[in-house]
């Protein structure tokens, strides 16, 4: 293994929703919570379908720098409207962002890797959110990184580097772990290793996207204890 091969790194940052949270089943369970008429599993992915686009606004220059709890809000009206129903209290439901259960393998493959690296979140959320989702779902972090130090919003450069200039880190010497491929190829761009953990139910079962990597990643996973292994082998 070269220098700057997995040897070097000394952080790992990660994609949250989808690679360390099952967020389609979590908001699901706070839909039917307060929303039983529903379709609650139909309305989380409408919620979720709202998220990309409106990132791409302030991506593009649309709109300045919003923080995802705001935008998380402002599409949930836009759900509630599609699907004809009123909520009395939607900060409520909101909330549900950060209620969201890690999957099997995650809280054990992080506590893993931060025995010898860094581990910190790279996330579209926002510091208040990935700090309440950790405590609920006891994600082990050193720090929280992400889009609120860069004020943008994933697949931009700057959210990969700002978070590597937070660590004093060079981004060769830091890992992007993520179960997205775009989010890997943006991270690759950006000068950062990458590791590839597929979940290939984040969708529901018939996901047909990122099931299988799509890029010569430095590491591909089948879970984070795997990842912790690979790592641990690379020094």
């Amino acid at each position: 293994m070269t220098a700057t091969g997995p040897t070097m790194i000394q952080a790992l940052i990660f994609d949250v929703f989808g690679t360390c949270v099952d967020w389609r089943n979590s908001v699901a369970r706070e839909v039917a919570a307060v929303l039983p008429q529903v379709d609650a599993l139909a309305f989380a992915t409408a919620w979720r379908a709202e998220y990309d686009p409106a990132m791409a606004r302030i991506r593009d220059g649309a709109r300045g720098y919003v923080p995802l709890d705001d935008l998380h809000l402002e599409n949930l009206d836009t759900v509630c409207r599609a699907f004809g129903v009123t909520l009395e209290a939607p900060d409520r439901l909101n909330a549900a962002w950060e209620k969201l259960e890690p999957w099997p393998d995650v809280v054990g493959g992080l506590q893993l890797l931060r025995q010898e690296r860094i581990i910190a979140p790279c996330s579209n959320g926002s510091i208040a959110l990935m700090t309440r989702l950790a405590r609920y779902a006891g994600l082990p972090w050193d720090c929280i990184l992400g889009a609120e130090l860069a004020r943008d919003y994933k697949p931009q450069a700057a959210v990969y580097r700002v978070s590597c200039a937070a660590l004093r880190l060079p981004p060769d010497q830091v890992m992007m772990v993520a179960a997205h491929n775009d989010d890997l190829l943006a991270a690759r761009a950006a000068g950062l290793r990458t590791a590839f953990v597929p979940r290939l139910t984040e969708h529901g079962p018939d996901q047909a996207t990122d099931l299988e990597p799509t890029g010569d990643w430095d590491i591909v996973a089948k879970d984070f204890a795997d990842l912790a292994h690979q790592v641990a082998g690379h020094g």
